[in-house]
Formats: C-alpha cells, structure tokens, sequence
C-alpha cells in the first residue's frame, strides 16, 4: 500500500441537478455485484454511495460521498484538496451519467417494447462507469483473456499494493493507482509482463491527456474507437469499453460484445439474428445506445 490514509481536511457539498429519470439505490444495487468495482459495501449504507477515485485533474485521490434528496438532483460531498470540488463532482457527474440529458430516454421505451420493459423493470437506472478512461484502459487489459472474478482480484490487489486508502466521511475506501504509480509499476504475480507493458502504456496515456474524457466523446465514434486501438493492447471490444464506460458517450453501440449480442437475441426473440441484423435493430434506441445496452446486459 503506497501511503498512509489520505484524510483531506475539509469537505464541500455540491448540489447537482439531474434531468430525467434517475435512482441512485439502481446505481448502489449495480456496484455491488459488479466484480470489477471490487466492492462489496456499496449498499453498506442506505442511500448514499461513497467513491474514491484519482481526479483526473491531477491525478489527487479524492473521495466523495453521494446522497439523492430528491427525484431531480443528487448532493456530492467532496472529499478533495483546495479548488478540486468542482472538477469532483463533474467526474462523479460523468460516473453516474447525469451528466446526460436523459429525459429522451424515456421515449425511446415508447417505441421499443423490449426497452420499455427495462424501463419498467429497472425504474431510474443508468449507466455506471468506471472512474476514467484510464481506469477502464487498466481493466480492459487485466480482463483479456482472463475470466472476470480473476481480472478483479488483480485489479484490487493493485489498488491495495499501489493505490491509496482515502476517508471518505468515515469509511476508508481504495482509490485505483494513479498513471505515474502505475507507469512504473514492476512485474507482480498475476500479471503478465505483457500486461505490465500496456498498463504502462495506458499510464503514459493518461498522463499526456491523450485519455481525457471530453477529448474521446468530442471525436466522431469510429474516430475515437481507431484512435483508442493505437494504443497497445486495445482491440475494437476493449476501445468500445473505454468510450462507452470509461468516457461515457450515450450512444455507441457495442457490436463486438457477445454477451449483449445473446441478450438481444434472448429479449427480442431472434436466437438466429446475425451481428448486422442486432446493429441495425439498435439503431431505434439512438441517442442512447449505450444505455440500452447497459441495461439488456445487465437484466436479471
């Protein structure tokens, strides 16, 4: 563990309007059993989800603490150095997608009754992000070829090894490595020299704003997609990730991802439904493409 407990000195509170339909319990129920957020205390308390992350302006691991009051805006309690407050709560903005106008979601249920459904079934549910691109970048490359619970475990070990314990409000929470640790990190067990090699890569990336999130969903989509696969490592699946639940961009369409491909041919009853056939029934859920198949993937 690199350093002892970061305690920042004061926190600030945010209020942070969301338009459209949003639960923050969806988001606290989803983290809780996704294996790469490596968390099991997410609902430890009801109605507040607690973060700690490096800030992307800057790389300081921060903390912050998120309660709902009310159906059309979410509080961030930051837990940063002087001047980060707003750059927090913008990238927990991002984290949480409210950062998007998502009232046009509700419409696309109107006509689409798989969509509708979800929406039913999972009332003010959006998308949950990694922290960063970079983050995502790391746990593309842990998880090639490795099965998820495994690709987790190393992820958090590198959290515990190289990362830093942040007091968020009480509870002592694990921020991710930052891209300098992680740009000279050595070989460990469970991670291949090939992989040390491109988390590197990513770090570097990371650390030349080559990752930024603004950057990545300004660019037209096959543009960041080819531009994300230059970097070592990352083939279309993994540049899909990044953009979708790195940058979080609304409404790309993750076509080289079979686990939404069989839950697409599950919902709307295609079992024989070829890639192109899936890509142009997707076209009705724009601009919220993304979304929707967060949610197919994620039905259960």
């Amino acid at each position: 563990m690199i350093g002892s407990i970061l305690q920042h000195t004061a926190s600030t509170t945010i209020r942070v309007p969301v338009r459209g339909p949003f639960d923050l319990d969806q988001s606290i129920r989803f983290l809780t059993g996704f294996p790469p957020a490596c968390r099991t205390d997410a609902a430890a308390e009801p109605g507040t989800l607690r973060l700690a992350f490096p800030a992307e302006a800057g790389w300081e691991h921060v903390g912050a603490a998120i309660r709902q009051r009310s159906p059309g805006s979410i509080e961030v309690e930051v837990f940063a150095g002087g001047g980060l407050a707003g750059e927090v709560a913008a990238q927990v903005r991002r984290i949480l997608s409210v950062d998007i106008d998502g009232v046009g979601f509700s419409h696309v249920g109107t006509t689409d009754p798989v969509v509708r459904r979800l929406q039913q079934d999972f009332p003010g549910s959006r998308p949950v992000l990694f922290s960063s691109p970079y983050e995502a970048a790391c746990w593309a490359i842990l998880s090639h070829r490795t099965g998820m619970k495994q690709a987790a475990t190393v992820k958090k070990r590198l959290a515990e090894e190289f990362g830093r314990p942040v007091d968020v409000g009480g509870q002592i929470l694990m921020s991710f490595p930052a891209p300098d640790v992680v740009a000279g990190v050595g070989i460990r067990p469970g991670v291949p020299e090939v992989k040390v090699e491109r988390l590197r890569a990513v770090a570097n990336a990371a650390k030349d704003g080559l990752l930024d999130a603004a950057y990545l969903r300004a660019m037209p989509v096959p543009d960041a997609l080819r531009w994300l696969q230059r970097l070592p490592g990352i083939g279309p699946f993994s540049a899909q990730l990044i953009l979708i639940r790195g940058a979080g961009h609304p409404d790309v369409f993750p076509g080289d991802e079979p686990r939404l491909q069989e839950a697409m041919r599950a919902a709307y009853d295609l079992p024989l439904a070829q890639p192109e056939e899936l890509e142009e029934l997707a076209a009705s859920w724009r601009p919220f493409r993304s979304w929707v198949a967060f949610a197919l993937r994620n039905d259960r």
